[in-house]
C-alpha cells in the first residue's frame, strides 16, 4: 500500500526541515511525500531543494492559500491513502506511518485517525494541549467532536467520492471537509489509540481574537450545512477544549 503524504507550504523556512526530516524517518517504506510549495520566497524552496529525497516531489506555484495548496497535494498524489503532514508539525513516532498502514488492512476502514499534542513552536518536546480524540462515534458529532485533522489518513477513494476541501471555507474547511465525509459520506473510521502528530501551536486558525471568531462563524455555519447542530454544538466543541489543557500524559504505541 502506497501512502502520500501532503505538506502545503509557503514561507516555513525555520521549520520545513523538520518536516522533511520526519517523513524521511519513517519506517514504512512506501510512502511519497508530495510538497507544494505556494511560491516561498524566505528560503523555504531551497531548504527543500537541498534535503529532498527521492521520494519527495516538489511542485511550487501560487495559490490561493492553505486550503488549495492541499487540494493542489492531493491532485498530484499517487497513494492509495493520503493524508496531511503540516510544515510547522512532526510525527511522534517513526512508526506512526506503519501503524496508520496496519489498520488500513482492513478493507472495510475508510480513515484512520489518532491522537494529537500541541507543543512549544519553539521547543517540540514540551506539550502544551493534548487532545486525545478517542473512538468515533456518529452520535459525538452534534456534540462538537471531530477527529484531530493533523492525525487523518483517508483512502483515495474517499476524496474521488466526495469531494476535496471547499476553498470558501478560509479557516475552516478541514471541519467542512471531515463532515462531509462523516455525514454524507459516512465512512468508517478506525482510531489509532496513541499520539501520532505533534503540532507546533501558532496556526492561522488561532493566531489572534480576530482569527478565531472567524473560525467560529465557520465552524458553525459547516454544521448548519451538514445539519450537526447550532450554537450548542458550537459551544460545546469550543469549550470541549479545556481538559486538553490539563492532561499531558500521552500514550506513544
Amino acid at each position: 500500500m502506497r501512502i502520500s503524504v501532503v505538506t502545503a507550504v509557503y514561507n516555513r523556512s525555520a521549520t520545513i526541515l523538520d518536516t522533511l526530516q520526519t517523513v524521511r524517518g519513517q519506517s514504512y517504506p512506501y510512502i511519497e511525500h508530495i510538497v507544494q510549495d505556494g511560491g516561498s520566497h524566505d528560503g523555504t524552496l531551497a531548504i527543500i531543494q537541498k534535503n529532498a529525497s527521492t521520494s519527495v516531489f516538489l511542485e511550487s506555484v501560487r495559490d490561493g492559500g492553505i486550503y488549495d495548496g492541499i487540494n493542489r497535494g492531493i491532485r498530484r498524489a499517487r497513494g492509495d491513502v493520503i493524508g496531511l503532514m503540516h510544515s510547522d508539525d512532526i510525527y511522534q513516532s517513526e512508526d506512526t506511518v506503519a501503524h496508520i498502514a496496519a489498520l488500513f488492512a482492513d478493507s472495510s476502514i475508510d480513515g484512520v485517525y489518532g491522537d494529537l499534542v500541541y507543543v512549544d513552536a519553539d521547543e517540540p518536546s514540551r506539550i502544551i494541549r493534548y487532545w486525545k480524540s478517542g473512538a468515533y462515534d456518529p452520535g459525538q458529532l452534534g456534540r462538537g467532536w471531530m477527529p484531530p485533522h493533523p492525525t487523518l489518513y483517508l483512502r483515495r477513494s474517499v476524496f474521488e467520492r466526495h469531494g476535496l476541501y471547499d476553498t470558501e471555507f478560509r479557516i475552516a474547511a478541514d471541519y467542512e471537509a471531515m463532515l462531509r465525509y462523516l455525514v454524507r459520506g459516512k465512512i468508517r473510521l478506525g482510531y489509532l489509540p496513541e499520539v501520532m502528530v505533534r503540532m507546533r501551536v501558532g496556526g492561522a486558525s488561532n493566531r489572534s481574537l480576530g482569527q478565531i471568531l472567524r473560525k467560529s462563524r465557520e465552524d458553525y455555519r459547516a454544521m448548519r450545512r451538514h445539519g450537526v447542530g447550532g450554537i450548542g454544538t458550537l459551544l460545546s466543541k469550543n469549550f470541549g477544549k479545556v481538559g486538553q489543557f490539563i492532561k499531558k500524559d500521552i500514550k506513544t504505541t
